[in-house]
């Protein structure tokens, strides 16, 4: 078959597992086919979000393969932010990798509000800066910068060029793809008052430093808003290899009055097709340990589901 009658049949199944999720053969089509010859033949080129945000993607990404294939990046988060955030809030996102989250959120709090997008890469900040200017939002501060508990050089190691939000500080004995060192300081220093005293939601997403970044955080978690709900993605065994824990984590928060509450996740691409026949976005209170990888979001609210 001729080139371009097969990328003509890409960008027909890219619409069909985009807009026709619950067709026949879309679950399969996406992981078997699509997925993978994305990744490994990509394309270079701006696409929409779901939520509205232009969006310049290289599939060879999985972050930037999904926004291309399905339009959005971590559906459940997608939308329980989506219900958080209102015009005039500031969210904070820690870890903002090529900015999905951030133009996201820009959408969400408008000019009015503001959004802290504070990535450790300077390349990948650049790429952030870019969707920024692509979407000519002024509702965006990107901040160069890496978060831990103290002042200290830290070096990040990418393991794999295909897959950008696996940039991290924790020890990697396998080839990687690119590494760089960066000054680290805590979060109250990066941000400006306004957006402690401000921050509705904040945002962590660093890859196994999770434990640092929260440590650092201390000072200022009870000069933050009532209602701020803060997610953090908790990895264990990377934790583990910083000399950290899950549980120091829980403590932490449930000391300065935090409830904490597990939000599903799943990165196979079936479930972004099969996401669409259910509720997606709902945190369940967390019972017992974090024993795996896992979303959790942290809140003042107590129940057994965050609304």
């Amino acid at each position: 078959m001729e080139t371009g009658a097969v990328e003509h049949l890409v960008s027909f199944g890219r619409w069909y597992v985009r807009h026709a999720p619950g067709a026949p053969g879309a679950a399969a089509l996406a992981a078997r086919w699509l997925n993978p010859r994305l990744r490994d033949r990509p394309r270079r080129l701006v696409t929409r979000t779901r939520t509205g945000a232009m969006f310049a993607v290289d599939t060879r990404d999985l972050i930037q393969r999904y926004v291309y294939m399905f339009g959005v990046w971590e559906p459940h988060m997608t939308c329980w932010l989506q219900r958080r955030l209102r015009p005039g809030d500031t969210f904070v996102d820690v870890g903002a990798n090529v900015g999905y989250f951030a133009l996201f959120a820009a959408g969400l709090v408008g000019d009015q509000g503001r959004v802290v997008a504070i990535e450790a890469s300077p390349a990948f900040s650049e790429v952030l800066l870019g969707q920024v200017r692509l979407n000519r939002t002024n509702a965006v501060r990107v901040v160069n910068a890496a978060i831990s508990d103290r002042r200290e050089e830290l070096v990040f190691a990418l393991a794999s060029d295909r897959n950008m939000g696996a940039n991290s500080i924790v020890p990697y004995d396998g080839p990687v793809a690119s590494t760089f060192a960066i000054e680290a300081r805590p979060l109250p220093e990066v941000l400006l008052p306004s957006e402690i005293s401000d921050a509705r939601v904040i945002k962590v997403d660093v890859e196994g430093a999770e434990g640092k970044v929260v440590r650092g955080m201390e000072p200022m978690l009870d000069r933050l808003r009532d209602d701020v709900e803060i997610t953090v993605e908790v990895t264990p065994d990377r934790m583990a290899k910083l000399g950290d824990s899950s549980d120091e984590l829980l403590a932490t928060m449930a000391k300065h009055g935090f409830h904490a509450y597990r939000l599903a996740n799943d990165y196979a691409p079936e479930s972004y097709v099969a996401r669409r026949r259910g509720p997606v976005g709902i945190p369940v209170r967390l019972r017992g340990r974090v024993e795996a990888e896992a979303d959790l979001i942290f809140s003042r609210v107590d129940a057994e589901t965050l609304p």
